[in-house]
């Protein structure tokens, strides 16, 4: 059996976390590029005042991004918070970033949820260690 690929660890783990709430999405984090005109000849595309378009959160933010809704204290009773939460989804021989591992540390920090995932299971582990279980 091989190995599973990093994109499909990703949609497992969604799959699994999201629910019973949990809300999470997928953040995609990037650059490509934008023009005011954009001329086609063949299959070649020319961008006419061409600018980067940065896309996601920020450089290093998780795959998976949303809140955990949870209940608080007993002054609080009946109210929820939402609990920033954050999954970085890797292959199995696959390793975070320092700008993943400094965001997972700033989140963690600030009160929220974040570690790294290689299964859904260990994502599920994850989040009930946070209390954050569904």
């Amino acid at each position: 059996m091989g190995t599973t690929a990093e994109r499909d660890i990703l949609a497992l783990i969604h799959r699994r976390v999201s629910g019973n709430g949990r809300t999470f999405f997928r953040n995609n984090v990037g650059t490509g590029w934008q023009g005011a005109k954009v001329v086609q000849q063949g299959g070649a595309v020319t961008l006419m005042q061409a600018r980067p378009l940065h896309a996601g959160l920020c450089v290093g933010s998780s795959d998976l991004i949303g809140w955990t809704s949870v209940q608080i204290t007993p002054e609080m009773v009946g109210r929820k918070v939402a609990v920033f939460s954050a999954i970085e989804a890797k292959a199995a021989k696959g390793r975070a970033t320092d700008e993943q591992l400094r965001f997972i540390s700033a989140v963690k920090a600030a009160g929220g949820f974040a570690g790294i995932a290689r299964s859904e299971d260990e994502a599920e582990a994850l989040l009930r260690t946070a209390g954050l279980s569904a």
